[in-house]
């Protein structure tokens, strides 16, 4: 029995699927089983990390788990988890955990790891960059008017396709050699932010228009949807990669045996949210 967190979440709900593509056993743990709508076949049950003591019960029987960051519980989700005689946890971190500056998110991820290496459980982080689905924010004006409002057409990402990251995590859950390891992910290219809505026109068929906002005027409209501070860390990250070429890493491919997808992929995985027909 494998034990998956955050079940419902863009990476959570990959690695379910790709647990039980491998004939594994698989209790997938959500806020809201009642409208989960995950596959058949695996068992869903109520928790909720942030409550720590609506997971009882839910990692009993296990061995392994994939577990979503939640810092503030951590500690006692960890220790509730070795209790009920689970050994290992393959963690969802970021690659921000390697930064050393006390921004929220390298933070938040640091702190998560932290407590799992003082655990007692063998543990394995996954550290993607920037999630190709970040860019799912521009899917209601694409739908809309065909337009993509953002700062900074020429910064460059090496944006990550959900299911990579759940692979590498399937991998790490599957198979031994992976405890104490921080897996580095990325996307297989730099691709800047004009590209990237050439990708989505691509995957429509039809035409998008970039259209070139001030960072003031960005982040007054992230702002409706991010902390302020998040908000802040973007612009910046973005602003410095400007005519930069983002790294590119080989980690999904090395620990996987498969090729990681490119974000032109992505695109056409996820047309419909953009607006293609089904």
């Amino acid at each position: 029995m494998i034990v998956v967190t955050g079940a419902t979440g863009n990476v959570g709900g990959n690695v379910v699927r790709q647990l039980l593509d491998a004939g594994e056993r698989v209790r997938a743990v959500t806020r809201s089983p009642d409208t989960a709508r995950l596959p058949r076949g695996v068992e869903v049950v109520r928790g909720d990390l942030a409550e720590p003591s609506t997971l009882t019960g839910a990692f009993d029987g296990a061995e392994r788990i994939f577990l979503f960051p939640v810092p503030s519980t951590v500690d006692s989700v960890a220790e509730l988890a070795k209790a009920s005689g689970v050994r290992r946890v393959v963690a969802l971190s970021s690659s921000a955990a390697a930064d050393q500056d006390d921004n929220p998110i390298s933070v938040m991820h640091r702190t998560v790891e932290r407590a799992l290496e003082n655990s007692g459980l063998d543990w394995t982080f996954v550290r993607p960059g920037g999630f190709a689905t970040n860019t799912l924010s521009w899917a209601p004006s694409v739908r809309a008017e065909s337009v993509v409002r953002a700062p900074y057409p020429d910064a460059a990402a090496n944006l990550i396709h959900e299911a990579d990251i759940a692979a590498v995590a399937t991998t790490a859950l599957l198979e031994d050699g992976h405890v104490g390891a921080r897996y580095e992910l990325t996307g297989p290219h730099s691709i800047t932010q004009a590209e990237q809505v050439q990708a989505i026109a691509a995957a429509l068929g039809r035409d998008v228009r970039f259209e070139e906002q001030t960072p003031e005027q960005a982040r007054r409209t992230m702002v409706e949807y991010l902390p302020a501070p998040i908000a802040d860390i973007l612009l910046s990250y973005w602003a410095g990669s400007v005519g930069v070429p983002a790294p590119v890493l080989p980690t999904v491919e090395q620990v996987t045996g498969r090729p990681a997808r490119s974000y032109p992929e992505w695109a056409v995985d996820h047309a419909e949210d953009f607006g293609a027909p089904s």
